[in-house]
């Protein structure tokens, strides 16, 4: 999901909230595993050994005479890996919030740990990147082709450093999505018969049977998507996100806006924030969109019959995508559905 605050610009400013640097010759890249013989490193993954290669969903093949060890990744998917066993070195996104703690997308990853490349839209540390002698970049794909929070003005210097993965993270669904994630995880030597992932996977598995079963029982709910900013109030479009195209699947009726010529979202003025009513708002829950505790001076807001109800719940606008981080969103989902009343 995108961030929405501004609206000026194009896409990919839509979608998150330098200079040349003498770095001398390119690091050479490592990687490798695709088969030669396996081995325990002690840590909670398999060792792979012989050459590496995977094929990201850019349709782009990176290829390392080993399997990288010196990771560095868009925070959301540094996550995901973790929740599979496989860590990284480096980190760039949202991670830490002002007070010094860890931003909701860094899910159970330990941010003290991990070296911060890049903390903000647009901010990508290239000496910092450098200096961690990277053998893998991992990032989204929210944008065909672009690399999630990899600037343009530093992205040539960045990927001549090491590989670069894509992962796609909107025109997907979540478990669609997840298998990606777990191929790349695989590759870098996770195991998935481990107990906490086949935990994590039965607990998503149920979760989903109760997102599906709450959706038959209560077809009469609604249910709109939303992000704030000072002045505008977005209901986006179900279809275009991973989470929200998933959750249709499964039986979710969401409100259709009149999207704009991006397709992602319509965007209202406060004053008519009340122009598609609902049962359930799911506000998006990033550190870069207003939080529901943030809008009490919005008079419309106040009186949306959801608000009024009590039926507000975040949404995880940027999912992490592995099952242990995907679970609970369906199982908050599901019980918002199961209680909710007709307000709309």
């Amino acid at each position: 999901m995108p961030d929405i605050r501004t609206t000026s610009v194009g896409r990919r400013g839509l979608l998150a909230a330098g200079g040349a640097i003498g770095l001398g010759a390119a690091l050479a890249a490592c990687g490798g595993g695709d088969g030669a013989g396996t081995k325990s490193d002690g840590g909670g993954r398999t060792a792979k050994t012989g050459p590496w290669s995977f094929k990201d969903d850019r349709g782009v093949v990176s290829k390392a005479g080993s399997t990288p060890k010196n990771i560095v990744a868009f925070i959301g998917t540094a996550a995901a890996l973790h929740d599979y066993g496989v860590e990284v070195k480096g980190v760039f996104g949202p991670t830490k919030k002002k007070d010094g703690s860890a931003d909701i997308q860094a899910g159970d990853l330990d941010v003290n740990k991990v070296t911060i490349i890049g903390n903000v839209y647009g901010e990508f540390n290239v000496e910092k990147y450098a200096a961690l002698s990277p053998d893998l970049l991992v990032t989204e794909q929210w944008q065909k082709g672009e690399l999630w929070y990899v600037p343009d003005k530093s992205k040539a210097q960045i990927t001549k450093l090491a590989p670069v993965v894509a992962l796609e993270a909107s025109a997907t669904t979540i478990p669609k999505a997840i298998q990606r994630h777990e191929d790349l995880a695989v590759s870098l030597g996770a195991d998935l018969k481990a107990k906490k992932v086949t935990d994590a996977k039965a607990a998503f598995e149920k979760a989903a049977a109760r997102r599906r079963a709450a959706a038959k029982a209560r077809p009469e709910i609604t249910v709109l998507i939303g992000s704030a900013s000072q002045d505008l109030f977005y209901v986006s479009l179900a279809k275009m996100s991973a989470d929200t195209a998933y959750f249709q699947q499964l039986g979710v009726r969401f409100v259709t806006p009149k999207v704009d010529a991006q397709g992602y979202f319509e965007n209202l003025s406060w004053e008519n924030a009340g122009k598609y009513k609902a049962d359930i708002i799911m506000m998006d829950n990033r550190s870069s969109a207003l939080q529901p505790s943030a809008l009490a001076d919005k008079p419309t807001w106040a009186q949306l019959p959801a608000v009024k109800a009590g039926q507000v719940i975040p949404r995880v606008a940027e999912p992490i995508f592995s099952y242990a981080q995907c679970a609970p969103i369906l199982d908050n989902l599901a019980k918002a559905i199961e209680k909710a009343k007709k307000v709309s």
